[in-house]
């Protein structure tokens, strides 16, 4: 089974995703965990990227296209669950070319709805351990004893670059201008199904393992 989680950033694609791995013995497919892999590395496709990705805006087909390929060819013999990808028309498109030139096809697109300003929250109070790497976030999971990580007990935290609301407000516009408009692509098809990307992670993954299995319309 192959699938798309569609969403904006921070909608929770790839917690999804990472449980559908985990359960159903698939592969996460993400261009953002992908992209920053190659920028951590520091290949060439890394750098051209690294100053894109800090804007908010959106890498090269090319770059995305390539990554997914050879990711793909990797795991010829496990679905696949597509997270942040595509993000546009020409995106979706090529997967179909990818898809079809290995045989496979596309099941469903799940698109994670939400609210955009409760959004906004989520994301930019996310920080995690320097040394462990544990996830917090002000208001939703903060550590126990402030300026303390509850699992190691370091006084060092992160916070990604991008998650402030600047750069979020942007990566959410880019979504709304290039991504929203592939939906009718897709439904032409019959393939995509909504679910309630605000409710908890449980229930979102109930209502995904619904779809999945046949369960909803």
């Amino acid at each position: 089974m192959n699938i798309i989680l569609l969403g904006p950033p921070g909608a929770g694609k790839g917690t999804q995703a990472a449980r559908l791995e985990v359960l159903r013995g698939m592969v996460q497919l993400s261009t953002g965990d992908m992209l920053r892999e190659a920028v951590a590395a520091g290949t060439p496709v890394g750098l051209k990227a690294k100053e894109v990705m800090a804007r908010g805006e959106l890498v090269s087909d090319a770059i995305v296209s390539a990554l997914i390929g050879e990711r793909l060819d990797a795991s010829a013999d496990k679905g696949a669950i597509f997270d942040g990808f595509p993000r546009t028309k020409h995106q979706a498109e090529a997967l179909e070319m990818l898809l079809d030139e290995r045989d496979r096809k596309l099941d469903y697109v799940i698109e994670l709805v939400v609210n955009e300003d409760e959004l906004v929250k989520r994301i930019t109070g996310r920080f995690t351990c320097a040394k462990c790497g544990t996830g917090y976030h002000d208001n939703f999971r903060p550590t126990k004893v402030t300026g303390v990580c509850d699992a190691c007990g370091s006084t060092e935290f992160n916070r990604r670059p991008d998650d402030n609301e600047q750069t979020v407000r942007t990566r959410m516009a880019e979504y709304r201008a290039k991504t929203e408009p592939i939906l009718p692509y897709y439904r032409e098809r019959s393939l995509v199904r909504q679910v309630d990307g605000m409710a908890s992670i449980d229930e979102v993954a109930a209502q995904i393992d619904a779809i999945l299995d046949g369960r909803a319309g």
